[in-house]
């Protein structure tokens, strides 16, 4: 397939399943598998991370009123404590991150039943989702991490980063708006810590060739990434998370049902 529109079908993939808790990266990789990629483990996580950050770009454009508040209340006790939450929120990510990397790379080359396990699993989560009663408990550094081990916990490919984040912090007590809107704030930094990791040690050096491509998907996670995060800040609203649950089990079974039994390629 021309590495044009294969860029934009992942674009477009990765700007509507990012914000759904539908799992992007288990998105990614069964589009990349249908799509017949052929791309190295190394070229096709490269392309994962560049779409990755479209739609971190589109976060912090539907967020910036957010944003640029919490930077203006640093110097304020609450605007402090807010800040302290995302870092802690971090620090299991990170450490697995730093400590897992060749590891997580691995899983992004066509584990397409290992994906489809873990879409499943998402699915049952998500399903239990609608079941937590209704609070207004505030988030507290203990709250934090155990939503930043959720957020850890779903880099791998076909668990929901947005839909472990927000099931976790329901269950937890928190509502669903400042579930949605934690959950969304606190991937930010660790993209941009990312992004900044890897253009200090060179890792974001492409090949001329893979350049434009690749720019072609993070424009197009970028853009379709800011209608499909205010469209699901709505439906959390209405905690309708089920239905995603369900969803992730129909596609999670199909996936390993296919590869195992009728396209094995």
């Amino acid at each position: 397939m021309n590495e044009y529109l294969e860029s934009i079908i992942l674009g477009i993939v990765q700007g509507i399943t990012e914000f759904l808790p539908i799992s992007s990266d288990g998105h990614l990789e069964l589009s990349k598998w249908l799509l017949g990629d052929n791309h190295s483990a190394a070229d096709s996580f490269m392309m994962t991370i560049i779409l990755h950050f479209g739609t971190m770009f589109a976060i912090i454009w539907v967020f910036r009123k957010m944003i640029i508040d919490i930077i203006k209340n640093l110097n304020t006790p609450e605007g402090r404590k807010f800040v302290m939450l995302v870092v802690i929120s971090m620090i299991p990510a990170v450490i697995v991150g730093l400590a897992l990397e060749k590891l997580m790379e691995s899983l992004f080359s066509g584990k397409i039943v290992f994906v489809g396990l873990m879409l499943m699993i998402n699915g049952a989560l998500l399903l239990s989702s609608d079941y937590f009663p209704t609070h207004s408990k505030p988030i507290t550094p203990l709250k934090s991490l155990l939503i930043g081990i959720a957020q850890a916990i779903a880099i791998l490919p076909g668990i929901s980063r947005s839909g472990s984040t927000i099931t976790t912090s329901l269950a937890l007590g928190i509502d669903r708006k400042q579930a949605a809107n934690f959950s969304f704030i606190i991937v930010v930094p660790l993209l941009m810590g990312k992004m900044a990791k890897d253009i200090l040690s060179g890792d974001l050096m492409m090949k001329q060739e893979k350049a434009m491509p690749l720019i072609v998907g993070f424009l197009c996670s970028l853009i379709v990434g800011i209608f499909a995060c205010q469209l699901v800040l709505k439906v959390v609203a209405k905690g309708k998370l089920s239905y995603f649950g369900i969803y992730c089990l129909l596609v999670g079974a199909a996936a390993i049902f296919i590869k195992l039994f009728v396209w094995k390629g």
